[in-house]
């Protein structure tokens, strides 16, 4: 058995590989915008389980896993001639819904911090500029005039 080391390398590798055939060697208009997710080859090497996902999303699930199922062969072939192994593992394709989930989870953070902190318009920054203008000269704090300050106090108590 390879070690976990191994088994990372080897699942990198294939992710990498397939996602290379994917963009320009497959030409099945079905694998458009399909990303590949994750690979995890089992401990034997008999298996890779690869997880996909769409731009589209859910909708497409059914057509690219069929697509996918249909290429199997060829996939496995560009496997077996980029990394040596005694035995290409036998590919099964499934459905990742993470990227749709994290999107999902993302359009509700950002619905619920608008809902606490609502965004203030372009107008009523120009109005908070107006109530801050410059009218009267903001005195400016300089070492010298302190130590004067000082002076004048100090000739007062004498």
């Amino acid at each position: 058995m390879p070690s976990s080391l191994r088994m990372k390398r080897i699942n990198d590798r294939m992710k990498e590989i397939l996602s290379l055939a994917l963009i320009t060697k497959i030409e099945d208009p079905r694998l458009q915008g399909v990303a590949v997710t994750d690979v995890r080859v089992d401990r034997e090497l008999d298996f890779a389980n690869i997880y996909v996902s769409a731009i589209e999303g859910q909708e497409r699930a059914k057509e690219v896993l069929s697509a996918l199922r249909h290429a199997k062969g060829f996939l496995r072939f560009e496997i077996s001639q980029e990394i040596d192994l005694r035995v290409t593992p036998r590919l099964r394709f499934f459905w990742d819904p993470t990227p749709e989930k994290a999107a999902r989870i993302d359009d509700l953070l950002t619905q619920w911090q608008n809902e606490e902190h609502p965004q203030t318009s372009d107008e009523d920054d120009e109005d908070l500029d107006e109530d801050y203008s410059d009218d009267e000269e903001d005195e400016v704090f300089d070492e010298d005039s302190e130590d004067e300050y000082l002076d004048d106090e100090e000739d007062e108590q004498a």
